[in-house]
């Protein structure tokens, strides 16, 4: 049930490259507002700005102006160990490649973030266990990454990034490495925990298929965020 309540805002952001005469500019006084319970599909072509975008979003990058509140909370002044603490907290990431650690286990993989955050290992492993086999993947808890089949290591990515209770979540091509079949079922999955938690999602994608689920559309132009009917 998406919320009217704003968890995540963008207001005018700036971010480019170089100096005049010859600068790159890849955002340009760009607006966004993310709801919860929502999510949002960015559909642009490469090299327009998507991952920048998201990277600012996300506090993992800083552009030249505009401000960045995640649940009203303005995060661009913020220092570094602060940005982390917001990150680690309130926000959940996924990527194209899933990039789980090679040397533990799908269990572990999920574990690992929620003990940093200071959950005790049986919590963590109680709630590892559970979006484990919320995401019918339960079976597989006790395999590495390289004995786990693309669709499984990405709902192991998806499974770690929630695993923190954050509240927005930013995906990069999640179904980019995956095939038309496997790519619907991990939508679908995403999707499903985004409904059940409450959770805002902006899932940057080229397949417009599956933008098409989403409840909003966006895209970026000269460096402004525009709405897609």
């Amino acid at each position: 049930m998406i919320g009217d309540k704003v968890v995540l805002k963008l207001t005018n952001i700036d971010l480019f490259y170089g100096s005049e005469p010859d600068r790159l500019v890849i955002l340009d006084k760009a607006d966004f507002t993310l709801n919860r319970g929502e999510t949002v599909a960015l559909v642009a072509p490469s090299g327009t700005g998507k991952s920048s975008l998201l990277h600012i979003a996300g506090l993992l990058e800083r552009g030249q102006g505009g401000m960045v509140e995640i649940c009203g909370r303005d995060c661009s002044n913020m220092n570094d160990n602060e940005r982390t603490s917001v990150r680690r907290s309130e926000i959940g990431f996924v990527y194209q490649f899933h990039h789980l650690l090679p040397e533990f286990t799908a269990l572990e993989n999920i574990m690992i973030p929620q003990m940093i955050a200071g959950l005790p290992k049986k919590l963590a492993r109680e709630r590892a266990i559970k979006l484990l086999d919320y995401l019918r993947v339960g079976h597989r808890a006790g395999h590495r990454p390289a004995e786990l089949s693309g669709g499984e290591q990405q709902r192991v990515a998806i499974a770690r990034a929630v695993a923190n209770v954050p509240l927005v979540l930013l995906a990069d091509e999640p179904t980019g490495n995956l095939d038309p079949a496997t790519s619907k079922y991990v939508f679908e999955a995403l999707s499903a925990l985004v409904e059940q938690s409450g959770l805002a999602a902006l899932i940057a994608t080229h397949n417009h298929e599956l933008a098409q689920k989403m409840h909003r559309r966006i895209t970026l132009k000269d460096g402004k965020v525009v709405e897609l009917p």
